[in-house]
C-alpha cells in the first residue's frame, strides 16, 4: 500500500514537473550591439562608468524594451562596425552611421532614426563665409576614417591632401592647431563637442551648404529580416509617442 502510494506520488510529482517545465517562459533573446566609443553625443565611452552611452544607445535600448529583446553594448571602432556585423561578432549597429546606397549593398538598415547633414569646421579665427568644397581648392582638409565624407572630399574637391582621422575630436584638434585648413563630418557631433569642450579653437561654418543630407539608421545583417521588422515596428511606435524625440532632445541633437 505504501509502495503503491509512493509510486502514485512520484508519478504525480513528475507530471507536475513536466507542467512546470512546459509553462516556463521562453528565453528572451539577447543581441550584441556595436557602438563607437568616439561618436559623442550619439555613442561614446563614458570614462566614469567605463560604458558606452549616448543617444543611439538610448534609442536601441528603448526599441529593445518595446520589442521584447535584450541588448548588450559592445565598443566597436567606426570602420569595424560593418565588418563586425557581417562576421557575426555583433548583431546590430547603433551608431551615428548614415544610410547610404553603398552600405545598403552589404547590410540592411532600419527606417531613418534621425536626419542630419555634414558640417564644415575651420579655425575659430577664420571668419570667411565659406559655402562649398570649391572654396578649399589646393588646401589640406580632413575627415573621419570609414565615413562617407572621405569619399565626398576625394570625389568633389581639388584639395592638396585629404587627411583621415580616427575621430571627429582628432579633426577638431587638428583644425584648432592649424594643421589642416578645414574638417568635415557629422554636424550634430561637431556642434555637441564644440559646446562641451571650450579648448577647441574651431567653429562650424554657418554659411556652408551641405552636399550630403542623410539619415542615421540601425544596421542589421541582410538575413535578419525578422529582427529588422521588430526594430522598425518599435521605432515607429516610439516615434509616434514622442520617445525618440525626447531621447534626441536629451542629448542635444534635436
Amino acid at each position: 500500500m505504501i509502495a503503491r502510494r509512493s509510486i502514485r506520488g512520484l508519478c504525480g510529482a513528475l507530471a507536475l514537473g513536466f507542467v512546470f517545465m512546459g509553462a516556463s517562459p521562453a528565453q528572451v533573446p539577447t543581441y550584441s550591439v556595436g557602438a563607437t566609443p568616439t561618436g559623442i553625443p550619439f555613442t561614446f565611452l563614458d570614462a566614469k562608468t567605463n560604458t558606452i552611452q549616448g543617444a543611439m544607445v538610448d534609442v536601441i535600448a528603448a526599441i529593445a524594451s518595446d520589442a521584447g529583446f535584450k541588448v548588450t553594448i559592445q565598443s566597436t571602432p567606426f570602420p569595424a562596425l560593418i565588418p563586425a556585423l557581417t562576421d557575426n561578432r555583433i548583431d546590430i549597429i547603433a551608431a551615428a552611421m548614415l544610410i547610404t546606397a553603398q552600405r545598403r549593398d552589404i547590410v540592411d538598415f532600419s527606417d531613418p532614426v534621425f536626419p542630419y547633414p555634414e558640417g564644415m569646421i575651420v579655425n575659430i579665427g577664420d571668419k570667411t563665409a565659406y559655402r562649398s568644397l570649391a572654396d578649399f581648392k589646393g588646401q589640406v582638409v580632413g575627415a573621419q576614417v570609414g565615413s562617407v565624407y572621405v569619399e565626398l572630399l576625394k570625389r568633389n574637391g581639388d584639395f592638396a591632401e585629404v587627411k583621415v582621422y580616427d575621430s571627429l575630436a582628432d579633426i577638431l584638434r587638428e583644425v584648432s592647431m592649424g594643421h589642416i585648413r578645414a574638417g568635415f563630418g557629422d554636424a550634430a557631433i561637431f556642434r555637441y563637442q564644440l559646446a562641451q569642450n571650450a579648448s577647441f579653437r574651431a567653429s562650424l561654418v554657418p554659411t556652408y551648404e551641405p552636399k550630403l543630407i542623410g539619415s542615421i539608421g540601425i544596421g542589421v545583417r541582410k538575413s535578419d529580416t525578422e529582427l529588422l521588422a521588430k526594430i522598425n515596428a518599435s521605432l515607429a511606435k516610439l516615434r509616434a509617442n514622442g520617445t525618440i524625440d525626447k531621447i534626441l532632445a536629451r542629448w542635444g541633437v534635436k
